[in-house]
């Protein structure tokens, strides 16, 4: 057979080059950003002052074992929508199965993971969007908040150094100098209903550092009393009187692992058996039955992990929407390559301190 109609001529054109080295850097850079590692931005302020808004990191997909695509068939670099046109940048006319190659490790508590946010239900998992918090129950830990702070299988967990709260500031009517606060790092809220107060988003050093201004009277840590219900809180159920900061007892299900199902805790593993481990659940005069067949009890599928963000009164996470299963887990972040303050002024704009900083657990 004559395979010359493949070729013109022995060498190739300078477009066909350019051509063949655009193709070999697209389907590299893909496969890198699919198996080894991949640039994320923050673009919340709900890792605060632990990560900043405009940290552009790195997160490995090694160290916890590469997620193969769930949904194959994307535009390149794109996430869930197309760059300028808008619309959808994957298609779901192929859709495999989860699968996870081997991993270096195991999350670990306090582990800075990125995540498909679970609870966008009309996307497929690998094109949900992404999530950076800092992981603080792992499977099978038993989780509690009492008055703020977090336990762990009855052990009180490290607060970050660089956590955060909000605290009420009240002056002796005069105001707080907006650039001292600029300095210090302090962006997020301002003044409060009545003259001389103010609400701000502090780590513990910034309010001390606050309470010596010589116009501050108080400076108070806002918190919610035990026993208060608020009703956007997982699992939104109120038989549970749980809050921002007091929560729990919840146990973290662990592959393998079986609960004793009952009308306390039904609400806590429902979306969980249903959602992400796909059975049909009803309850019917006080009894449950999964796939049909009557039980009091569940043995879980899959691990489970329970994130929250160091800006602890301004993050969206499990105390929101529950655990986040381990098919969503992408990758860790490993270390800040760029920082960019959007407020800054020239060169200020870049946070140089930050470049190439690790990430700290």
């Amino acid at each position: 057979m004559n395979w010359k109609f493949w070729r013109t001529s022995g060498r190739k054109s300078k477009t066909r080059e350019w051509i063949d080295a655009i193709v070999f850097a697209v389907i590299a850079a893909t496969l890198i950003r699919t198996f080894l590692i991949e640039a994320f931005t923050i673009p919340t302020p709900s890792m605060e002052k632990s990560l900043l808004v405009g940290d552009f990191l790195f997160v490995s997909k090694i160290n916890y074992g590469a997620r193969t695509p769930i949904t194959p068939l994307a535009f390149p670099f794109a996430h869930q929508e197309m760059p300028i046109i808008g619309g959808k940048a994957y298609s779901e006319w192929i859709k495999l199965p989860y699968y996870r190659l081997p991993g270096f490790s195991k999350i670990k508590n306090d582990d800075i993971v990125v995540f498909n946010y679970p609870m966008e239900d009309d996307r497929p998992i690998d094109k949900q969007t992404h999530y950076i918090k800092r992981c603080i129950g792992i499977p099978g830990d038993t989780l509690n908040i009492k008055n703020q702070m977090v336990f762990i299988n009855g052990k009180a967990a490290k607060m970050p150094e660089e956590g955060m709260f909000i605290y009420e500031i009240t002056t002796d009517g005069s105001s707080l100098n907006a650039m001292t606060l600029s300095k210090m790092g302090i962006n997020e809220g301002g003044p409060g209903f009545m003259p001389g107060q103010y609400r701000y988003f502090l780590t513990d050093e910034m309010a001390e550092k606050i309470k010596s201004f010589a116009n501050v009277k108080s400076v108070t840590r806002i918190a919610q009393p035990e026993g208060l219900y608020e009703d956007f809180i997982f699992p939104h159920d109120p038989k549970l009187q749980w809050n921002l900061d007091n929560y729990g007892p919840v146990y973290i299900p662990k592959k393998g692992s079986t609960v004793k199902l009952d009308s306390m805790n039904i609400a806590i593993y429902r979306r969980a058996i249903t959602k992400y481990e796909n059975n049909e659940l009803k309850e019917e005069n006080g009894k449950f039955f999964i796939n049909g067949k009557e039980t009091d009890e569940y043995t879980f599928k899959q691990d489970y992990f329970w994130m929250m963000g160091d800006n602890r009164h301004n993050s969206a996470d499990s105390r929101f929407w529950g655990f986040v299963p381990e098919d969503h887990i992408v990758g860790k972040a490993v270390f800040i390559w760029m920082s960019w303050d959007k407020n800054g002024s020239f060169l200020s704009k870049i946070r140089w301190k930050r470049l190439f900083n690790l990430v700290h657990s």
